[in-house]
């Protein structure tokens, strides 16, 4: 990689740690002109492209980048992940060639075993991920949430919960691992992590509803009317009859907002989240 092409993709890097997303798009794609066949320049559009919505845009930039059969194992990494997002189905192919080039690489095996989880191949996954994990680096913490993950999927929630006790700084973390405690008969616990993670983070109109009714449920009044309030002033217009259906079982009382949480929205939002995570 030419020193010009490095310096590039570095600048382009920051612009994307401080969230300047558009920014770092219009750096790459300045230099596109220059380096039109450049694999990790192509991959690294592609990411912009993916942190600025523009899906469409970002599969062309992760699809030429394999078209030009790169050998860098965390250019692969990379860009099979975009594609998997995106539904591609040579996505496993690449995560494959990522991890198999490069079996020391904890990014190469993480995002290899990540696919495959959310496909459902868990032993493969559990392989791939203790793989990472064993690596360590700045991998292992990821390693071990998405080991977490590979074993929910798998319905194996008594091994998971241990893996998700510390969260690395990641809140999305905790609001799974509050919703696994709950899955575990484990509700105050849940209910006071629920609680604390909607007054960090006000505008996550699901996070607020869940809070609420974990809260209604321990009996917490203030504090579930507190998150439903919250979440009344940061709903869109499409939330509003998941709002107006907690709203009656708050006024039913505790069981029938556990019924609702427990039965309905708690085990569906885990799903959702466990397949979007990352």
């Amino acid at each position: 990689m030419s020193a010009d092409l490095d310096s590039l993709l570095r600048d382009a890097a920051e612009a994307g740690d401080q969230d300047d997303w558009e920014h770092a798009f219009q750096l790459l794609l300045a230099g596109l002109e220059s380096f039109p066949d450049q694999p990790a320049l192509l991959c690294a559009l592609g990411v912009a492209a993916s942190n600025l919505g523009a899906d469409g845009a970002a599969y062309e930039y992760f699809r030429r980048c394999v078209e030009q059969q790169p050998e860098d194992p965390a250019v692969l990494a990379t860009a099979g992940r975009g594609l998997a997002a995106l539904d591609d189905p040579d996505a496993e192919r690449v995560l494959r060639l990522a991890a198999i080039s490069a079996p020391d690489s904890a990014p190469a095996r993480l995002a290899y075993g990540a696919f495959l989880a959310r496909e459902g191949m868990t032993d493969a996954a559990l392989r791939e991920l203790e793989a990472a994990r064993a690596i360590g680096g700045e991998q292992a913490v990821q390693a071990r949430q998405e080991l977490a993950i590979a074993l929910l999927l798998a319905s194996r929630p008594a091994e998971a919960l241990p893996l998700l006790q510390d969260s690395g700084g990641e809140p999305w973390i905790d609001k799974i691992r509050a919703l696994v405690l709950l899955e575990s008969g484990e509700p105050t616990e849940a209910a006071e992590l629920l609680h604390g993670l909607s007054e960090a983070e006000p505008a996550d109109v699901e996070l607020q509803l869940l809070a609420t009714l974990a809260c209604a449920a321990e009996g917490w009044e203030d504090a579930a009317w507190g998150a439903f309030a919250r979440a009344e002033l940061a709903a869109a217009e499409e939330d509003r009859p998941l709002l107006l259906e907690v709203e009656e079982r708050l006024d039913a009382g505790g069981e029938a907002a556990r019924e609702l949480l427990v039965n309905e929205l708690g085990p569906s939002l885990l799903r959702e989240w466990l397949v979007e995570a990352r």
